[in-house]
């Protein structure tokens, strides 16, 4: 078990929580199934950031008195091994709940399973918006399933937001490319890009979706250039190194923009032998940045504890197991429909924002809430060997650089 602590003031919180919580039936641990691509740059923080939550939580009394116990599994980036690790979760090791994967196609695989085997599950990193509209497509099976990240849809806007005010107002860009994946999450993705790009002033000269297995990014690079747009908007979540590695040593002269998962990782820059510097893309939290005042002290004490800064998954992991907790404090019990409705009643600070669940009456019930006072989202680059955090304003610990082979048009 990894054993760290949070900042007293929410230590203490805690505590007068735990002690105005009902006792459970037993005092039998509380199972949450941590189902993660461990081996993955995104997703190795998911099982790191539960385990340091059940962790804080166990350190102040549990849950009712009941320890939080996780049960691991590396599904290998495997919708089959996923679903093989969902069943063996339920079945065998009897756990109450799930937090599954940052991959959509997983996700996807799972949420049928969720609903058979009527287990509230929940993502820390998936995307797509069809895990939300199956949901509401029918929920009474489907309900089993929260999205616990940001839906493609909203973090479309999320970055045409900041694109508006980072490179449109700033720097008068006017084109873009759009550069995706050809995965489940990129396609609602980039859809949203499509829509909102043109809303912001950037007119989009062509879309580039190319199949997540690429090694050779040199003609897809070609290609861009050719067209001269003055940005290229990207989806890249289950590849980014490569990519990032050929921006940089074919030196192509347009700033990349946009959601690169691997990125919000602080083993980028090691992994890419720095050519990561000047990448700029979203994330829902970010070292060094005060989102909520538990941030910093997760950050803190995932870095001593693991030696790096989380992926974006990480924080998301971390505040779901608070979640699960408090939805079962709330519940006072582990019957699977109570907990529902427990968890669709979170209203919940977290690392990332405050956290509250779109309602059943929502096309994406069970998605989080976006927009102020809730999630906003950060916007990153690395410089340096650091993510420097630049948008919104208010959170800015730095300014945008280019690297010198990008060529953009002059600030205001």
């Amino acid at each position: 078990m990894n054993h760290s602590l949070r900042g007293a003031g929410f230590g203490a919180a805690l505590a007068v929580s735990a002690l105005a919580t009902p006792v459970l039936a037993d005092d039998a641990p509380i199972k949450i199934g941590v189902i993660a691509e461990n081996q993955a740059v995104a997703g190795s923080s998911i099982p790191q950031a539960a385990q340091l939550a059940a962790d804080e939580i166990n350190a102040k009394g549990g849950i009712g008195g009941r320890k939080i116990q996780l049960v691991s599994y590396d599904d290998h980036s495997s919708s089959a091994e996923a679903v093989r690790a969902f069943q063996r979760a339920v079945n065998e090791d009897h756990v109450n709940a799930v937090i599954a994967s940052y991959a959509s196609e997983v996700v996807l695989a799972l949420e049928p399973w969720a609903a058979r085997l009527k287990t509230v599950m929940i993502t820390p990193g998936a995307a797509s918006d069809v895990i939300t509209e199956n949901i509401a497509k029918n929920y009474e099976a489907n309900k089993y399933t929260f999205h616990g990240y940001l839906t493609s849809g909203s973090l479309a806007r999320l970055v045409c937001a900041s694109a508006k005010d980072m490179m449109v107002d700033a720097y008068k860009m006017k084109t873009a490319v759009v550069m995706s994946e050809d995965a489940a999450w990129t396609k609602p993705l980039d859809a949203g890009y499509l829509k909102c790009l043109p809303e912001i002033g950037l007119k989009v000269l062509d879309e580039v979706r190319f199949s997540p297995n690429t090694t050779d990014f040199t003609p897809i690079f070609n290609k861009i250039e050719g067209l001269k747009p003055d940005v290229i908007i990207t989806g890249i979540s289950h590849v980014g190194v490569q990519p990032t590695v050929q921006w940089k040593s074919q030196q192509v002269p347009i700033p990349m923009f946009g959601i690169s998962s691997q990125a919000t990782n602080s083993t980028f820059w090691k992994d890419t032998n720095g050519a990561a510097d000047g990448v700029l893309f979203q994330a829902v939290s970010g070292p060094g940045v005060a989102v909520t005042p538990k941030t910093l002290p997760f950050v803190d004490a995932f870095q001593k504890k693991f030696g790096n800064a989380p992926s974006y998954a990480g924080y998301t992991a971390y505040d779901e197991v608070y979640m699960i907790a408090e939805a079962v404090k709330r519940a006072g019990s582990m019957d699977e429909a109570k907990l529902v409705t427990a968890m669709e009643a979170t209203d919940y600070v977290g690392t990332i924002g405050r956290i509250e669940f779109l309602p059943k009456s929502d096309p994406h019930v069970h998605g989080l809430r976006i927009g102020k006072g809730y999630i906003t989202g950060l916007f990153l680059q690395w410089q340096d060997g650091k993510q420097v955090n630049l948008w919104p304003a208010d959170l800015a610990n730095g300014k945008i650089k280019f690297p010198a082979f990008v060529k953009v048009g002059s600030a205001k």
